[in-house]
C-alpha cells in the first residue's frame, strides 16, 4: 500500500513537472526568438543569394576600365 503511494505521487511529481515545462518559453525575448528563427532558416538554406552579386560588380568594373582605356589611347 506504501509503495504504491509512493510511486503515485511520483507519477504525479512528474506529471506536475511535465506540465510546467509545457508553460515554459525556451526563449526570454522576442529578439531571442527571431534570431533563433533566422538562424533555422539559413540553415535550412532559405536565405540564399540567387546571384553572385560579387562577381557581377567585378565583371562590370572590368568592363568600364577597358572602355576608359581604349577611349583614352
Amino acid at each position: 500500500m506504501i509503495d504504491r503511494a509512493r510511486n503515485d505521487i511520483s507519477a504525479l511529481e512528474a506529471a506536475a513537472v511535465s506540465a510546467r515545462a509545457g508553460f515554459a518559453c525556451m526563449f526570454s525575448t522576442s529578439d531571442e526568438y527571431e534570431r533563433a528563427l533566422i538562424a533555422e532558416r539559413r540553415a535550412q538554406g532559405r536565405y540564399q543569394q540567387t546571384r553572385d552579386w560579387h562577381a557581377m560588380l567585378l565583371l562590370g568594373c572590368v568592363f568600364i576600365l577597358s572602355g576608359i582605356l581604349l577611349v583614352a589611347l
